[in-house]
C-alpha cells in the first residue's frame, strides 16, 4: 500500500481555515503542460488564483488535482491544477498559510487553454469573482509562510 502525500490534506486544511476565518484563500502554483489556466494569466511559469467560495464554482480538491470553474474578465473558464504544482496556499488579507517545495523542475513550460476547450455546460458564476490580474505576484503580504519539504 502506497502512502498518499500529506500535501493535499494540508492544502484543504489551510483553505478551510481561511474560509472559516473570513479570509480569501489564494493558491500559488507552477504552470506546466498538466496545468489548465486561462490564456495570458501565468507569469514566469506561475499563477496566483483566488480559490475562495465566491470566486470559484464546483471546486474539487482531490489528492492529485484541484479543479474548479472561475470567471476571468467575465468569461467562465475550467481550471485544473495538479497538487504537485501547488507552491503555496495562504490568506490574502494577512499572508498566513503554507508554502511547499516545488515537486518538479524549474523549466516547466506554460500551457494555456483556448476557450473552445471549455465545457459547453459551464454554469454562470458570480461576476464579482476576482481573477489574478492585479493581484499579488504570489508573495503574501504581511505574514510568513512555512515551507514544507
Amino acid at each position: 500500500m502506497s502512502t498518499v502525500s500529506t500535501k493535499p490534506y494540508l492544502i484543504r486544511a489551510i483553505w478551510e481555515w481561511c474560509v472559516d476565518q473570513g479570509y480569501t484563500p489564494y493558491l500559488a502554483t507552477l504552470v506546466d503542460a498538466q496545468t489548465r489556466v486561462p490564456p495570458g494569466y501565468a507569469r514566469d511559469g506561475q499563477v496566483v488564483l483566488n480559490v475562495g467560495p465566491d470566486a470559484t464554482h464546483q471546486l474539487q480538491m482531490e489528492n492529485d488535482v484541484i479543479s474548479f470553474q472561475a470567471r476571468f474578465n467575465g468569461v467562465p473558464h475550467s481550471l485544473l491544477i495538479p497538487v504537485a504544482n501547488v507552491i503555496a496556499i495562504y490568506a490574502r488579507e494577512n499572508g498566513q498559510g503554507m508554502a511547499f517545495e516545488p515537486e518538479q523542475g524549474e523549466d516547466a513550460g506554460l500551457m494555456e487553454v483556448a476557450d473552445d476547450d471549455l465545457p459547453e455546460t459551464a454554469e454562470p458564476l458570480d461576476d464579482t469573482a476576482e481573477g489574478p490580474r492585479g493581484e499579488p505576484s504570489g508573495k503574501p503580504r504581511g505574514g510568513h509562510l512555512k515551507v514544507v519539504k
